[in-house]
This record gives structure tokens, C-alpha cells and sequence, in this order.
């Protein structure tokens, strides 16, 4: 069975189905089955709606991210610089790879991320 053609409210092949399922319809889809020569007509309807906030997107391993440090952290900061991280005066922060933050475990101490 395949759809051959989805039809949005108000559109040809949909105006009869909006009348019955009103503001509720998204959209129609006529599938066909091929090994039954039959057409089905299915309908997408809206059954909820609620406020919703994004995840924040997933971090690739290459990413730069910030991670704050204190200067009395001294044998962590020479970790992060062995691993290629870099301290960024105007930000107060040093910037590294999100995989490098993941080995050295620093994954609480992100600020904020930033793509270079």
C-alpha cells in the first residue's frame, strides 16, 4: 500500500471531509493497495494541543563549547590546554571541543556553546 496523494484542508478531495471533522482535519491521504485494487482514504486529524518548548539541539563531538574554570584549578586548566583548549579574554571562559569536555567529565561546567 502507498500514498499516491495527501490533500491539505480546503484543497480538491478534502472539502467534503473538512466539513466533517472541521479545524480538527490536517490533512487527507488517499492510499492504494494494489494487491487488493482497492483506494483508502485515511484522514490526519489534531486531537491536542499544548504549548511546547524545543530541546536544545544535541552537540556534535566537534563543536566548541565554553566551560568555566577558576584559577585555582590548576591541574584541570593544564588538561584543557593539553587537549587543544583555549582562553577566551573577552568571554572569561575557555573554549574547547565538546569531545574533550566529555573526557575530562566537565560536562556541568558548560556555560554556553559556540560554533568557530
Amino acid at each position: 500500500m502507498h500514498i499516491r496523494s495527501t490533500v491539505h484542508p480546503g484543497q480538491r478531495g478534502a472539502k467534503k471531509l473538512l466539513t466533517q471533522y472541521g479545524e480538527r482535519l490536517v490533512c487527507v491521504h488517499y492510499r492504494y493497495d494494489n494487491t487488493r485494487q482497492k483506494r483508502i482514504t485515511t484522514v490526519e486529524l489534531r486531537v491536542a494541543e499544548e504549548d511546547w518548548t524545543a530541546p536544545a539541539p544535541a552537540l556534535k563531538k566537534e563543536d566548541l563549547v565554553h566551560s568555566a574554570l577558576t584559577a585555582k584549578e590548576f591541574p584541570l586548566r593544564q588538561q584543557v590546554k593539553q587537549r587543544g583548549g583555549r582562553w577566551n579574554p573577552q568571554r572569561g571562559r575557555w573554549e574547547l571541543r565538546y569531545e574533550d569536555v566529555l573526557a575530562l567529565g566537565l560536562q556541568a561546567r558548560i556555560i554556553d556553546t559556540k560554533d568557530l
